[in-house]
């Protein structure tokens, strides 16, 4: 990249381009390469910008620092001031209008900035309940002698707070402060006072967190003068300006401010106070680029030119994709809808596009370039159909899987520990048996009243309920984002919540109905709640039968093992005795239950399994035809 000189004409064309942009707002969208002035109240900061910029500040920080100034000085032939306000970003339309019309004469001769600073104070609306104001002011100084350099001042930090400024206040400034340093393209001149511990600063402990590394922080010690020749404190911020301490990438630089003996002297004597100050005791040793005014500007305008210039390809891509948004935004806008037929008119288009791609979602059709890439998030969450079935596919694994209060386990080894929800066939026949015995009829003994399985399926299905809202509020929630995002893509984002709330028959109608909805599946459930256990699928006595099969094969093999030595693979062991056919039926007709009772609920429990099998089994299956009804205008 071509160096540009300092004091040159590019340097002026460069800054002016970027206060160009800083002035049209450009800052709300795209960071710029500025330096931002920081530090703690009474830190110094206005009689720095008096000496870079030859203006009369106001010494008390409670008359300037209730908002952001940006000072601009520019070497030029004729000298003049121009005093402006930017309105912040919550300015509305008529303060924008009200505050571009500002303007305040100062005396080139004697430039006093104060009077400006309590105009401005009014102008903004500040007032003892608004103490603090996100407008900015702007200054801009010519003449023959100033530098090619632009500053923003910020408001000073505190902690405590007093009858003119709050607690409330200080997190106020904190949260502005901290704001323009954290910008990355922001150079930080962390002002110091050498009147108070370094540590204690609170602008030094904000600077190290935002730049950990020290990049783009420039320290600048004030007020020298203060501390006691040969002191310890004296020889810590030598060591610190010398940037043996806390290291800045930019260093540091000392300046001394104008006291109080000489309050009234002219910008030229108190450059001559501070020349003589810097020429004697300690500070003599200093690099001469590091301390007093003048180096100080030139140092400024170099750090400013040198950030322009590194951050410039970065500032152009962010500014063309700044560009490249805001046209896909007005895109997005449509024509101009001043009159009520065009708003009618953009309204049906809008609503035509929502109706078409809402169609194509629940159709499964996603042709549109609406839906995106189906392998992301973003753009699967738009297939709806497709996370419709996703979705009730989750649901018949979770009946499956935990729709049944109990886990039903076959005969479980002596050292196996059951985990809730699991229980034994034979502590559950037990149940069953009980239950039985409190509920006999006219039955015979052995067999068992069809009402027991109404009673042991109603228990054993009482997730499904909650299982079966859950999948209805996932569904419900996922057509309602399908909606927002349509409507978020086919209209303006200031109209999408307006069409949510007021247009009849929105999508929003069918999430604020979640009431009825639940009821609906209530409903649809009662029938297994309530119900008997009827069904006319030949696949229940199947199921039984197998199950019955099943467990008689499981303890026949039991006995064989136990009987003839035959180990657990099925092999013969050296104990293994010859196997007669007849002994096997003998073991067939042994394997009989005395226990009536016993008998008929093993019985209930085999309908019972066989009948919830049949009902998860032979329901709406997730991947048969789904009738989608949601609103589609």
């Amino acid at each position: 990249m071509a160096s540009v000189a300092l004091q040159s004409k590019d340097h002026r064309d460069l800054l002016d381009i970027i206060d160009k942009l800083r002035s049209r707002g450009i800052r709300r969208y795209v960071d710029l390469p500025e330096i931002i002035v920081c530090g703690d109240q009474s830190a110094g900061k206005s009689s720095v910008l008096e000496a870079i910029s030859g203006m009369s500040f106001p010494t008390k920080d409670n008359l300037c620092t209730r908002f952001a100034t940006e000072l601009i000085l520019r070497r030029d032939a004729t000298s003049g001031v121009k005093v402006s306000i930017s309105p912040g970003p919550e300015a509305s339309a008529d303060d924008r209008e009200r505050l571009s019309r500002f303007h305040h004469d100062i005396e080139i001769e004697d430039p006093n900035i104060g009077p400006v600073i309590e105009k401005a104070k009014e102008a903004m609306g500040l007032s003892d309940t608004k103490v603090f104001s996100t407008d900015t002011l702007r200054i801009e100084l010519c003449g023959p002698r100033q530098a090619h350099l632009t500053l923003v001042d910020l408001p000073g930090l505190f902690r405590a707070g007093n009858r003119e400024q709050s607690v409330t206040d200080a997190a106020t400034v904190h949260s502005l402060v901290r704001g323009y340093m954290k910008r990355p393209r922001s150079i930080i001149l962390t002002v110091v006072s050498a009147k108070s511990d370094f540590t204690l600063q609170e602008v030094t402990e904000m600077a190290r967190t935002l730049d950990p590394k020290g990049m783009r922080t420039l320290g600048l010690i004030t007020k020298p003068d203060t501390l006691d020749a040969g002191s310890d404190s004296e020889a810590s911020y030598l060591n610190l300006a010398r940037n043996r301490d806390v290291v800045f990438r930019l260093g540091w630089h000392v300046l001394k401010n104008r006291n109080y003996e000489m309050r009234s002297a002219s910008s030229a004597e108190r450059d001559a106070d501070e020349a003589r100050f810097f020429s004697a005791g300690a500070w003599a040793n200093l690099d001469p680029k590091h301390v007093g005014v003048k180096a100080l500007v030139t140092r400024l305008s170099t750090v400013l030119k040198d950030q322009i210039l590194r951050q410039l390809p970065s500032f152009l891509v962010d500014v063309r994709s700044g560009i490249v948004e805001s046209e896909r935004r007005l895109a997005h806008l449509g024509t101009a809808r001043g009159t009520f037929d065009e708003r009618r008119g953009y309204l049906v288009q809008v609503s035509l596009r929502f109706s078409m791609l809402m169609k194509a979602a629940v159709d499964g059709i996603y042709n549109d370039a609406f839906f995106g890439d189906a392998m992301s998030d973003e753009g699967f969450k738009k297939r709806l159909r497709a996370v419709v079935q996703h979705r009730l596919a989750a649901f018949a694994q979770e009946m499956r899987s935990r729709g049944h209060i109990h886990t039903i386990i076959d005969d479980p080894p002596v050292d196996k520990v059951l985990t809730r929800g699991e229980i034994s066939r034979s502590d559950y026949i037990d149940r069953v048996k009980n239950l039985m015995e409190r509920s006999r009829g006219c039955e015979l003994p052995g067999t068992f009243n069809s009402l027991i399985v109404s009673e042991l399926f109603k228990s054993q299905c009482q997730k499904w309920r909650q299982i079966a809202i859950e999948s209805k509020e996932d569904i419900v929630q996922a057509v309602y984002s399908v909606a927002q995002a349509i409507l978020h893509h086919v209209a303006a984002d200031e109209t999408v919540e307006g069409i949510l709330q007021y247009v009849s028959g929105s999508i929003r109608d069918l999430t604020d109905d979640r009431d009825g909805l639940n009821e609906t599946v209530i409903k649809l459930l009662n029938p297994h709640y309530s119900g008997h256990p009827i069904t006319n699928n030949h696949y229940l006595v199947e199921a039984v039968q197998k199950a019955q099969a099943t467990r008689r094969r499981r303890e026949l093999e039991q006995k064989l093992k136990e009987s003839y030595g035959i180990d657990q693979n099925g092999n013969l062991t050296n104990n293994a005795q010859y196997i007669a056919p007849l002994e096997i039926l003998h073991l067939l007709e042994t394997q009989t239950e005395n226990d009536m009772q016993r008998y008929a609920s093993n019985m209930a429990v085999d309908y019972m399994q066989a009948y919830y099998k049949v009902s998860i089994s032979f329901g709406p299956k997730a991947g048969s035809a789904v009738k989608m009804d949601v609103p589609r205008d």
